[in-house]
């Protein structure tokens, strides 16, 4: 059996005793990609890392919160510097579309100048970028990507018009989804409209999920059932779709 790639997961964030449980059972899983939410949860995912061969770690700054200071930016992009040896990626990444819905008067331009910092900090340092982009977001990203020439960009659990999905397609952008696919119309849309060349497959966890897997601990065997999901809405085998998403990440990621 074709191994799997969990590209989009937080490590960080899930209780010490679930992420042993996890960390434990991943015997179908070949790599995680943790990305971070600030300075300390990068140093946190490095030290998480350390368990293990299998997972591999994103820096950056999670947009759905507020912005740092100036010297709370520059010594997170100093650290990053110091240490790009140590990820595969700058994430996550982005613009705060669910914060911004719960307080209306959040001014954006902030949230933009510092995730075009970090796309120049990840054209700088080589590395693709992991991006947190949705709806009327993903627009003002694909603007930022575009101005500095950055193509190798991956937007995790998208959603957003078909205009947006065919810009970022023909940019050659990379998305992902989660295992919502299993049971949200929209994300199934999705994937029947975008190249499978460009698709990977996520969990985002520890975020939960309903449909089959409502109250369950978010786990990247979750994956296997997004793959045959996928497999039906494409009328392709399993393993075609294992091995095409799982080679996604792994020629994304240079893994």
């Amino acid at each position: 059996m074709v191994k799997m790639i969990d590209s989009h997961i937080h490590l960080d964030l899930y209780q010490e005793e679930q992420l042993e449980q996890l960390l434990s059972s991943l015997d179908s899983i070949e790599a995680l990609i943790t990305v971070s939410f600030h300075l300390h949860s990068c140093k946190k995912n490095l030290l998480i890392a350390s368990k293990t061969n299998k997972i591999k770690v994103a820096f950056g700054y999670h947009p759905e919160q507020s912005l740092p200071d100036e010297a709370s930016t520059e010594e997170l992009f100093q650290w990053i510097r110091q240490n790009q040896h140590r990820m595969i990626a700058i994430g996550e990444v982005g613009l705060p579309y669910y914060l911004r819905k719960e307080h209306p008067e959040l001014k954006l331009e902030g949230y933009v100048e510092l995730l075009e910092r970090f796309v120049l900090l990840a054209k700088e340092l080589d590395k693709p970028i992991i991006l947190h982009a949705v709806y009327k977001d993903a627009s003002i990203v694909c603007d930022l990507l575009e101005k500095h020439s950055v193509s190798k960009a991956h937007f995790h659990w998208f959603k957003g018009d078909s205009s947006t999905i065919r810009r970022m397609a023909d940019n050659g952008y990379f998305i992902s989804v989660t295992p919502d696919v299993c049971y949200e119309k929209e994300i199934q849309e999705l994937v029947e409209m975008y190249p499978i060349d460009q698709l990977m497959v996520e969990t985002d966890g520890p975020w939960p999920f309903e449909g089959p897997f409502h109250g369950k601990m978010t786990h990247p065997v979750m994956i296997q059932s997004s793959i045959r999901q996928i497999s039906e809405l494409l009328n392709m085998s399993e393993q075609q779709i294992v091995t095409i998403v799982r080679d996604n990440v792994r020629r994304f990621f240079c893994l």
